[in-house]
Parts: C-alpha cells; sequence; structure tokens
C-alpha cells in the first residue's frame, strides 16, 4: 500500500530537481555574459578598480559553477597585482560564500 507521502515526496524531489536546472542555466547564461568583461579587462590591461571590482561583485553570486569560479579565480590574480588587499577580501568572500574545503576539480 503506498502511502500519502510518496507521490508528495515525488513531486518535492522533481521541484528541487527543476530549481537546481535552473540554478545551473542561469549561472551558465551570467557565465556567458561576464567572460567577454573579463577578456577585455585581461585584453586592455584595464587598471580601473570600480571596473574590476564591480564585475567581482556580479560574479560572486554565481561561484558555485565551475566556469563562473575559473573566471573569478582569473580576475583575482590579475587584480592582485593591483590592489592585494582588496583581491584578498575577494577571495575571503568567496571562501565564506562557498568553499568547502575542497578544491573544485580542474580549477585551481
Amino acid at each position: 500500500m503506498e502511502s500519502k507521502t510518496e507521490p508528495q515526496m515525488d513531486d518535492l524531489v522533481k521541484s528541487i530537481g527543476g530549481l537546481a536546472k535552473a540554478r545551473n542555466e542561469l549561472a551558465h547564461q551570467a557565465e556567458q555574459q561576464y567572460a567577454p568583461e573579463v577578456a577585455d579587462i585581461l585584453r586592455t590591461q584595464c587598471r580601473d578598480p570600480k571596473r574590476i571590482e564591480h564585475l567581482l561583485d556580479g560574479m560572486l553570486d554565481f561561484c558555485f559553477y565551475p566556469a563562473m569560479l575559473c573566471l573569478y579565480k582569473k580576475l583575482c590574480r590579475y587584480y592582485f597585482e593591483i590592489d592585494p588587499k582588496a583581491t584578498a577580501s575577494y577571495v575571503y568572500v568567496y571562501r565564506d560564500m562557498w568553499d568547502d574545503g575542497e578544491n573544485v576539480k580542474g580549477v585551481r
């Protein structure tokens, strides 16, 4: 005999799966939009802290997504030469939000 909670649980699992898929799709779209901006900063060797920090602030929300984390790290490495103290604060904020103590596979 099937309990009433089993169909409810199935619906809940499906809803959570849908939310996770939507979250990853949104992160992918964000990465596609931020990638050219990061590339432009690196290519032009932009040293404008407001522009760089604006990007880092926006990217931080999506650093659970490996491609975005890679961009974030790339921009942090570049920014470190410009403002090491500010860069360190972005690294610490990332760690507080997303780091679980393990390296993300393929990103160092």
